[in-house]
């Protein structure tokens, strides 16, 4: 049933249902997550996101695919990455943060370096802050990538300041950067629609999920940041729908995925946009 899912957004909403300032228990979360699993829409979904603080003796995944958010200290997230392989469940990939804003990214970055390094059956995702030190530590990742790590960036876009939230040219200057070295990457908050707009209640201006999708296809096509930068600041539909489904067909260039706390939100919109069929053949 999961072919009714386009390739193009194949894995695309990671399960964030666990993470802060979440309710929901491990068992809820694992159990509603399983049920996704099972229906037509299976296809969108990435990996339930697991907190290593939430994993305890008592946890029980089954065979469900799972990422670790590390956070704990460096030196547990091994000992957490194991917990859950013991509780049965696939872990697809962990990722941390390797600094907070105006710190050096770099010490983070070889310990998550190291980790990658002893072990290889998992994706590992760096996340780097959106300020000083950014261009060198994406050098460093594309470094280990070169030497066969699998290790890659994830971004926050968004957050309770508004100086988390990058301007649209901002965050084109940083797909552009990945591209330019190959890197895949992961985003976390503020993507909560598929088109940019303005939340009410905050005054902050939320970049939308299918603006960064449509705006990895044209920067994947070799375009600068300045035009990146204006799919990322579309606020009208018809382009940014237009655009992706001239190539829903084929794989998704640069953008591994994104966390949402109900991946049913994600989907709601898509199907509302034509873009997924909402479940009929």
């Amino acid at each position: 049933m999961s072919t009714l899912v386009p390739p193009l957004f194949a894995g695309l909403v990671d399960d964030a249902s666990l993470m802060p300032p979440s309710p929901v228990s491990v068992t809820d979360a694992v159990a509603k997550h399983a049920e996704h699993r099972d229906g037509w829409f299976a296809g969108l979904l990435g990996p339930l996101l697991v907190p290593a603080s939430l994993i305890g003796a008592d946890l029980s995944a089954g065979k469900l695919p799972v990422a670790l958010v590390g956070d704990v200290p460096f030196s547990a997230v091994p000992v957490a990455v194991e917990k859950l392989r013991a509780a049965g469940a696939v872990v697809l990939h962990l990722e941390a943060a390797v600094a907070r804003r105006g710190e050096d990214p770099q010490p983070g970055l070889a310990n998550l370096r190291a980790l990658a390094g002893e072990d290889q059956n998992i994706e590992v995702y760096a996340e780097i802050p959106l300020s000083w030190g950014l261009l060198a530590a994406l050098d460093s990742v594309a470094e280990a990538r070169a030497a066969g790590l699998r290790i890659a960036p994830k971004f926050r876009v968004g957050g309770l300041a508004a100086e988390l939230f990058p301007t649209p040219v901002e965050l084109a200057a940083v797909l552009c950067a990945c591209r330019d070295r190959r890197l895949p990457f992961r985003l976390a908050a503020g993507l909560r629609h598929a088109i940019r707009h303005t939340d009410p209640e905050t005054g902050f201006t939320h970049h939308g999920f299918l603006n960064v999708l449509t705006a990895s296809i044209t920067a994947d096509r070799g375009a600068e940041v300045a035009e990146v930068a204006e799919v990322l600041a579309a606020t009208h539909p018809v382009p940014l729908v237009e655009a992706c489904r001239a190539q829903r067909d084929g794989p998704r260039p640069l953008f591994a995925g994104f966390g949402v706390a109900n991946v049913v939100e994600p989907l709601t919109e898509l199907v509302r946009l034509g873009l997924i069929n909402g479940g009929y053949s």
